[in-house]
């Protein structure tokens, strides 16, 4: 939606009614929405973190410096009680990986380790390669046929507005295929990258292994290599074979944290309103859509809040450290602090592409609580969604000890072209789309925050 047009909607907002959002003056939301759709600091905040810090892998020196350089920025721009919450990690860092076909048709592939692979070590390993069309093939067969081989699972995931192509079983081979691999007695394991592009930039992501599984070698092939690689397997007369180099290491306990700041509200007994992103990136880019545009987001719009007086309650700004590895500084987080203190949670992590979409998860009792939300928000294009759901991997832990939810859903498209790939970069990001999420958070905030004054 154009600012022409979302001024034009704002006007038509009636006096009284739920869209003035907890009795906010029409003209005040009016101003809000049209100066956040000019906002600037989501852009600098983003920019400044991925050129000057890059990618920050958890647990690693470079997210140490991320911190550093957030607590410098939050307490830049006028945030209170700012600080890191500290807490220690397992680390697990990347190292060499190559991937050759020895035969029949020899030729190189493009892939990446996924995060928590075993290693093959320094002198790589050589295997016969076991192909399936996806995970429930690779279920379906005789585990003796992929003892001491390569095993490779391929299915394409598909494109959604909503980013639901990334749930099972489209994301199984990557997340549970590597420990049931290695549980079946397989060398290693290749996947075809759970993504939506078509270029020779493989996607990275977590695995994990259970308690007593000994790690394999894993690692997710670029799509068209992924492709490249089934033709072989369907066309071969003899035995694929390839070569396969992954040397990761893991450093053990390693200092990881969350940076926090915050927005003082005019009643310190009332319950919170919390807006978090992941401070985290992996290794193999800044980590713009994911999810430094969120930190860019949450805060651009938090400040723009503090800027207009004091809200009636505390704004908690929380980045999460070790998102990508694990959840770590989710967990840590809900440890320390009781999910029935926040009057709602609130996550933004899915790229920087304009909001569609909002669905809560308040309750009933807040029926018109969340209605004047969806009110408020509908002039600036966002849809009304569900009542009952809300989403955020980092606020997940805070959500299950009863703290309410909601979701500004970010249009998805094209997310999953560049997520976990060396593509998310500071170019991909269109300024005129974030500047409306920062419309939409700010709008969020005043509602869910109460009015300021």
């Amino acid at each position: 939606m154009t600012r022409t047009l979302a001024l034009a909607a704002l006007a038509a907002l009636p006096l009284s009614s739920p869209a003035s959002a907890h009795d906010l003056e029409r003209e005040r939301l009016l101003q809000a929405q049209a100066e956040a759709l000019e906002d600037a600091v989501a852009w600098d905040i983003l920019e400044d973190l991925t050129t000057e810090v890059g990618p920050r892998l958890g647990g690693t020196p470079a997210e140490a410096r991320a911190r550093a350089w957030a607590t410098e920025r939050l307490t830049a721009l006028g945030f209170a009680n700012v600080r890191v919450e500290d807490y220690r990690m397992p680390t697990w860092v990347r190292g060499e990986e190559k991937a050759r076909l020895t035969g029949p048709y020899p030729q190189d592939l493009a892939l990446t380790a996924l995060g928590n692979s075993g290693s093959t070590g320094p002198a790589g390993l050589t295997a016969e390669v076991v192909g399936y069309v996806d995970y429930a093939a690779f279920l379906a067969d005789d585990p003796a046929n992929q003892a001491g081989r390569i095993v490779f699972i391929s299915n394409a995931m598909p494109r959604n507005q909503d980013g639901s192509g990334y749930s099972m079983p489209f994301g199984a081979p990557r997340w549970v295929g590597p420990n049931e691999a290695a549980k079946r007695g397989a060398a290693a394991i290749v996947v075809r990258s759970i993504g939506t592009d078509h270029n020779r930039t493989p996607h990275t992501g977590n695995t994990s292994f259970e308690e007593g599984v000994d790690p394999i070698p894993a690692a997710a092939l670029a799509v068209p290599d992924a492709e490249q690689l089934m033709r072989v397997l369907e066309r071969a007369e003899t035995a694929v074979r390839m070569e396969l180099l992954l040397t990761p290491r893991r450093l053990g306990m390693q200092p990881s944290g969350n940076v926090i700041a915050e927005v003082p509200g005019r009643d310190p007994s009332a319950k919170k309103v919390l807006v978090g992103c992941h401070l985290d990136s992996w290794d193999n880019a800044p980590g713009v859509f994911d999810d430094g545009a969120g930190c860019a987001i949450v805060a651009a719009a938090a400040k723009r809040v503090m800027d207009m007086g004091t809200p009636a309650r505390t704004i908690e700004i929380v980045w999460f450290g070790a998102e990508e590895v694990g959840l770590w500084g989710a967990r840590d987080f809900a440890e320390r602090h009781d999910g029935t203190d926040y009057h709602v949670v609130a996550e933004s992590d899915f790229g920087a592409d304009r909001v569609w979409k909002v669905t809560t998860d308040l309750g009933e009792h807040r029926r018109a609580e969340a209605d004047a939300l969806r009110a408020a928000l509908a002039p600036l294009g966002i849809a009304s969604g569900d009542y009952d759901q809300a989403g955020g991997a980092d606020v997940g832990p805070l959500r299950a000890e009863g703290a309410p939810g909601l979701s500004l859903r970010q249009d998805g498209t094209r997310y999953f072209d560049l997520h976990h790939t060396a593509n998310d970069t500071l170019d991909k990001v269109d300024p005129a789309q974030l500047r409306q999420n920062v419309a939409a958070w700010t709008t969020m905030l005043l509602v869910m925050a109460g009015p300021v004054e």
